[in-house]
């Protein structure tokens, strides 16, 4: 029983970063244009 006392704090501190993390990286545009991403790697002829 002890131990709910620490992984519950954890649990919610791992979910919460984890929201942030993803919050962040949408902010910062890192999902913008994925279908472009797709399309032009097959087609990068060097």
């Amino acid at each position: 029983m002890p131990s709910l006392y620490l992984l519950i704090p954890i649990g919610l501190g791992v979910v919460f970063l984890a929201i942030a993390v993803f919050l962040w990286a949408t902010a910062s545009g890192q999902f913008d244009e994925l279908d472009e991403q797709a399309v032009r790697l097959p087609d990068d002829e060097r």
